[in-house]
């Protein structure tokens, strides 16, 4: 299994390779503005989300891979019935960022093959045998989790290849930093807003610290931060239409980030539960996602203990009419 893990990563490095140079020569390659189509989920396509998806599948078809499913695809595509790994992707994720120069990537989650390729996507990520995401910014990343251990590979662009740079990456356990979108501070629960109250306060609070905000809005960015300096970083469910269940899908987004900061010693939760024993109730399900050093997560969740939903109908965790301290 693991022979077949390492040739569908190589096989994503090869077309990550090609979406990095792609990426680079921006207007120059034709590849800025809409497309004009929608994904499944109803989000607006760029030109580059079709180029990369188009590029991974086609990766894929050469790996041992039974089925692919990409945000861009309403249901899984069939690749080899008899191979042994199924893989979720996000073939670029944050596309519109791209236009403002900021980092954006491809995120993947592996998975042995269940009884059949449908119902692999419906376990739980602790299924995963592997996930990873490629950063494409000033340089060219691939975070890896494989073998319980999470290594970062830095694209060489002279010989298109990824070389070792970083070696069992561990999240710093104590940065006093926060990332959140405070624009959306009206939209958020009772349990949220506490939470980042009691940062804000810093050291004339109950923290006792002072904290720092940050917010780049690249998943990828984000999460390749956190190994990197610590932290958290809060996607909540909100009071928006459209956000009451999070905004972050669960197979191809939130199970593979969870993995990578699971292995590299940090967590991830939905704000009661931890994300990779969720499993997926559709193939494109949303989630809210809380990720980080276990400490400042954990921190997060104490908030929504007792909290009451704030929508009947809704089974958001991060939802609540009071937080822990109020």
């Amino acid at each position: 299994m693991r022979a077949a893990t390492v040739a569908v990563v190589e096989a994503l490095a090869g077309a990550a390779v090609e979406l990095a140079q792609t990426i680079a020569a921006g207007s120059i390659a034709g590849i800025g503005g809409e497309s004009g189509g929608v994904n499944p989920d109803g989000d607006r396509q760029r030109t580059i989300d079709i180029v990369a998806d188009r590029l991974m599948r086609e990766a894929l078809r050469t790996a041992p891979v039974a089925a692919v499913l990409s945000e861009e695809a309403e249901l899984p595509e069939t690749l080899d019935v008899d191979a042994p790994l199924c893989v979720a992707i996000d073939p670029l994720d944050g596309s519109a960022n791209l236009e403002n120069n900021i980092s954006i990537g491809t995120i993947f989650s592996i998975r042995p093959k269940a009884y059949d390729a449908l119902s692999t996507f419906f376990e739980p990520g602790t299924a995963q045998c592997a996930a990873g995401c490629f950063i494409y910014g000033p340089q060219t990343v691939l975070v890896l989790a494989l073998d319980q251990c999470v290594d970062c590979f830095t694209l060489d662009p002279r010989r298109g290849e990824f070389v070792l740079t970083g070696r069992d990456l561990q999240v710093p356990p104590d940065t006093p930093e926060f990332a959140i979108n405070a624009s959306n501070r009206r939209h958020w629960s009772s349990a949220v807003r506490s939470y980042v109250d009691q940062c804000i306060a810093g050291a004339n609070g109950e923290r006792g610290e002072d904290f720092n905000m940050r917010w780049i809005g690249s998943l990828v960015a984000e999460a390749y931060r956190i190994l990197l300096r610590g932290g958290v970083f809060l996607y909540p469910a909100d009071a928006r239409q459209g956000y009451r269940e999070g905004r972050l899908r669960l197979l191809y987004e939130a199970h593979p980030i969870a993995l990578i900061m699971e292995w590299a010693g940090g967590a991830a939760s939905n704000g009661r539960s931890r994300i990779l024993e969720l499993s997926a109730r559709t193939l494109h399900q949303r989630v809210p996602l809380i990720m980080g050093s276990t400490r400042a997560v954990r921190d997060v969740d104490a908030h929504h203990l007792t909290v009451e939903p704030l929508f009947e109908s809704s089974d958001a965790p991060l939802f609540a009419r009071r937080g822990l301290f109020r």
